[in-house]
């Protein structure tokens, strides 16, 4: 069957099935004894080739095409985890604190930015910094 289909595929297929091949046959020939040992440069060629051509996992004998499969999802997760990851600054301020400091400042629409952060730190044990009380103060007009 296997002899039926050959024509049919592309070339570039085939080239990418005879360079996975070629890439075996140099991980084996580096094996000193034992079991293959695996470079990263050698995991990243196999998970570029898979990306581009996911049939690629017929071919592969070296290593197991689950193994292939979860390689590429540990590196996808591992791209989203980095590109989502907390790049510092302030932190967040409590939505609680927030409506706290705007009902202080309109109740006391005289009181500046530092006299707010100062009570909301005696009264209410409430640790900002002065410039979140500008910001969230609504200013008099």
């Amino acid at each position: 069957m296997a002899a039926l289909t050959s024509p049919c595929k592309s070339t570039t297929r085939l080239e990418a099935e005879n360079a996975a091949l070629r890439h075996q046959l140099i991980v084996l020939r580096r094996k000193l004894r034992g079991r293959v040992k695996l470079a990263n440069s050698d995991r990243w060629f196999f998970i570029q080739l898979y990306r581009w051509f996911p049939s690629i996992l017929e071919v592969l004998t070296v290593i197991r095409p689950g193994t292939l499969v979860g390689w590429h999802r540990a590196g996808f997760r591992s791209c989203w985890r980095w590109k989502s990851r907390s790049l510092g600054g302030r932190p967040q301020i409590e939505m609680d604190l927030r409506h706290l400091i705007r009902q202080m400042s309109i109740e006391n629409s005289l009181w500046g930015a530092p006299r707010t952060k100062t009570m909301a730190v005696l009264k209410f044990s409430v640790r900002t910094g002065r410039l979140v009380s500008r910001v969230i103060a609504v200013t008099a007009r």
